[in-house]
């Protein structure tokens, strides 16, 4: 089946569509470009491989580790690769998870009331660049439709993450 049509029973974006043309679905996964796209394809067909899906989730936010501050969002992404590697349990993932949640919604009230406080645009672009980083590690772990809504990306964190995607996931 090509690849077009398999995403338009999916459901996927028409950005997505318009880029798979009359790729198959291997050359599709094969040659994309973006992680978010993969891990939306691989959790639409494979919702069952939770644990893998986890794990790459995991190992795409770690990309971005080096922006979170607070413990609690390393924490969270530390516990998605070790759910997606049997480690821990899910009641263990969940408590991580729930801990990075706090300490992104803490770290995005503070970072909030300071761009207030200052009334600067250059604060409130920092807030809002910390918060996308600590919520994106506390979801990584958590929501399954994590993976949707990381598409502010650059080109070569996009690349990066589809790379992981192929190292750890295969369709077919």
């Amino acid at each position: 089946m090509k690849a077009k049509k398999l995403l338009i029973k999916l459901g996927a974006c028409r950005d997505a569509i318009n880029w798979v043309g009359n790729r198959t679905t291997e050359e599709a996964w094969n040659e994309c470009h973006r992680g978010d796209w993969m891990l939306w394809f691989y959790y639409k067909q494979y919702p069952e491989n939770i644990r893998e899906l986890y794990l790459v989730k995991g190992h795409c936010a770690n990309t971005v580790r080096h922006l979170m501050k607070d413990e609690r969002s390393l924490a969270a992404v530390d516990a998605a690769i070790a759910y997606g590697i049997g480690e821990i349990s899910k009641e263990e993932l969940y408590a991580a998870s729930a801990d990075a949640a706090d300490a992104a919604y803490a770290a995005a009230y503070a970072a909030a009331y300071a761009a207030s406080a200052a009334a600067a645009d250059a604060a409130y672009a920092a807030a809002c660049a910390a918060y996308a980083a600590a919520a994106y590690a506390a979801y990584a772990s958590y929501d399954d439709d994590a993976a949707e809504s990381y598409t502010n990306g650059t080109k070569q964190s996009q690349k990066q993450t589809a790379d992981i995607c192929r190292k750890y996931l295969t369709i077919g």
